[in-house]
């Protein structure tokens, strides 16, 4: 089993596959992020594959075309040097702000000879939903078409196949020069004749799929301070993991790859959590270029209505969808043996009152992209404000995600803060008359002298996760990140110290003391508080620490063993990308001031 590290991402900004260092694609989601996986040897080994890669050993070397997400490969032998390049499609014509809208669904790998010639095996297993279905395999003029299933997947390939009952093998030989390209598409197993969409010239649309990407870059990738290349990259998965239609954001590409191996925290991350979303237009805004802010708020108005007086939803579907009902697939082994392997999210029923500011902080951040703001914005924002004044005071299930039981965190009391010192400072565009104003800085004020009051613990020497707590959290660290406190404020500053002191192990983060493996983008936060209180150096050297656990590809995952350095938890994560994203540039703009 390969780490989490060694696979790359592809996506074609609707769905998204896994591809191992050895050209192995091991998980295979279309045509929806969430939709059930096609391949996912990932989590079981008799969940499906398709391999394409060298028949004997040999080297291999790999990269994403600059400014893409097209996956080079370079596999060297001794009798030669083959370059697989592997592409989820965007749609044919498609450029700069509009990828993939109309992505068909398409999974291309092309095989080109380098240098001398190279043995090459193919070994294409699908197995539709999780692997329950063992499909059929029979021939088409192209290729092979797998009939099982919702989904119709339709091979095609210029090399002959032998086929068995469910799966299809595969050996050539490519010489210098030869150009052989592979593509599998997906489409509806049920329609009028049940044939594949018409699909021709896939090397056409792989090259229309480079330009395309290379088009949003051009766009988007206009930052220029410390690390561009990490954040070049960040952004572009931060791309991959919106589903274009709808502008939702995906935690991550997968399910139930564990936060410790052989754990039971195995969670499925492949819906639009608004925190993320809201947190990823505010990184775009300060790396790059977000030309789309509208679209997020569009996306939260439609999927989240009128809101009524239940909590807040926290998270939805891709195309708003609320009911996200958890279950667990239990034929299917896990990552590293790592159960169970589950598919919905139950968090979709808790109430987080963090991302009532985090949707309104967002807002404040776009503000001059937003411009005049539409009345389904003004509605929303306003509501989640009114629910901030009121709701402050109770518990919840905090940002991550408790299951056991409710409690008063302080990072809600905080982004609940967050949400009224941003409406406050939106109310005209808000349309808010006085008394409104009043009563959301009545409630700001209360909220804050609670936090102080009640969230600092002197034995300890820092605020602490929640009320009546002495167990330090790292998401206490937002504070500054969002200006309720300075980081050089001394209590502030002792609790980044204290943090830094307990939390830290070799540059992984922990959230609380308990946990045994580092949270990435809780590092991230570390790297910019110390940024803020003056600590560059020491903020330079941590952020080298965490990168240090990145792919070779500059991927990263939730967590990370700071025993090992190896990645944990599901993978490409947002919220990684995202710290990354705004760490990079705190330290770009504390030197441009010439902070030491």
């Amino acid at each position: 089993m390969p780490d989490i590290e060694d696979y790359a991402f592809l996506s074609d900004s609707q769905g998204a596959a896994l591809v191992s260092r050895e050209g192995d694609v091991e998980w295979l989601c279309l045509p929806r992020f969430d939709s059930p996986s096609v391949f996912a040897r990932l989590l079981d080994p008799d969940a499906g594959h398709w391999s394409l890669g060298p028949a004997a050993p040999g080297a291999a070397t790999r990269r994403y075309l600059e400014d893409t997400l097209v996956l080079e490969t370079v596999h060297r032998l001794p009798e030669g040097e083959a370059v697989v390049l592997d592409a989820l499609l965007l749609g044919m014509g498609e450029r700069g702000h509009h990828i993939g809208f109309s992505s068909p669904h398409v999974l291309v790998r092309r095989v080109q000879g380098r240098k001398g010639s190279v043995p090459m095996r193919l070994a294409y297993a699908p197995r539709p939903e999780y692997g329950l279905t063992s499909p059929r395999l029979t021939r088409v003029p192209e290729g092979v078409r797998a009939v099982g299933g919702p989904v119709a997947l339709t091979l095609l390939a210029p090399v002959a196949l032998d086929l068995l009952d469910d799966q299809a093998n595969a050996e050539f030989t490519v010489r210098e020069g030869d150009v052989l390209t592979f593509a599998l598409v997906c489409s509806p197993a049920y329609g009028s004749d049940q044939q594949p969409p018409p699909f021709a010239k896939p090397e056409a649309a792989l090259g229309d799929t480079i330009a395309a990407w290379r088009s949003w870059s051009e766009l988007h990738n206009n930052y220029d301070g410390l690390h561009r290349g990490l954040v070049r990259t960040s952004s572009l998965v931060l791309q991959g993991l919106t589903y274009q239609p709808s502008g939702a954001v995906v935690a991550a590409a997968t399910t139930s790859l564990p936060e410790r191996i052989g754990g039971e925290w195995n969670w499925d991350y492949r819906f639009c959590w608004l925190r993320d979303a809201s947190l990823m237009m505010r990184a775009l805004w300060v790396a790059a270029c977000p030309d789309e802010p509208e679209r997020l708020f569009r996306f939260v108005e439609q999927a989240g209505g009128l809101l009524g007086s239940d909590a807040v939803q926290i998270m939805y579907g891709v195309e708003g969808e609320r009911r996200l009902l958890e279950g667990e697939l239990g034929h299917m082994r896990g990552f590293a043996d790592s159960r169970p392997v589950r598919t919905g999210n139950a968090a979709w029923e808790q109430k987080q009152l963090d991302v009532l500011g985090e949707v309104l902080d967002a807002a404040y951040v776009l503000r001059e992209k937003l411009g005049e703001l539409e009345e389904g914005t003004r509605q929303l924002l306003t509501a989640l404000a009114d629910r901030a004044a009121v709701s402050w005071q109770e518990p919840d299930a905090g940002m991550w995600e408790a299951r056991d039981r409710e409690r008063h965190y302080l990072s809600s009391k905080v982004m609940c803060w967050v949400a009224l010192d941003r409406a406050i400072a939106l109310a005209d565009r808000l349309r808010a008359d006085d008394s409104r104003r009043g009563e959301w800085a009545s409630a700001r004020d209360q909220v804050k002298k609670s936090v102080l009051k009640n969230g600092w613990n002197e034995d300890v020497g820092a605020y602490v996760g929640a009320y009546g707590s002495d167990q330090l959290d790292a998401s206490v660290l937002l504070m500054p990140l969002f200006g309720f406190l300075p980081a050089t404020d001394p209590r502030m500053r002792s609790t980044i110290e204290v943090i830094d002191r307990d939390l830290n192990d070799e540059g992984f983060v922990r959230r609380w003391s308990e946990e045994e493996n580092g949270f990435l983008i809780s590092s991230y936060w570390l790297v910019q508080c110390l940024t803020m209180a003056g600590e560059v150096k020491r903020a330079e050297r941590l952020f080298d620490q965490v990168g240090g656990a990145a792919s070779d590809l500059g991927l990263l995952a939730e967590m990370a063993d700071p025993r090992t350095g190896r990645m944990l938890g599901n993978y490409p994560q947002a919220f990684s990308h995202v710290g990354l994203i705004n760490a990079a540039w705190r330290l770009s703009e504390a030197m441009g001031r010439g902070q030491s």
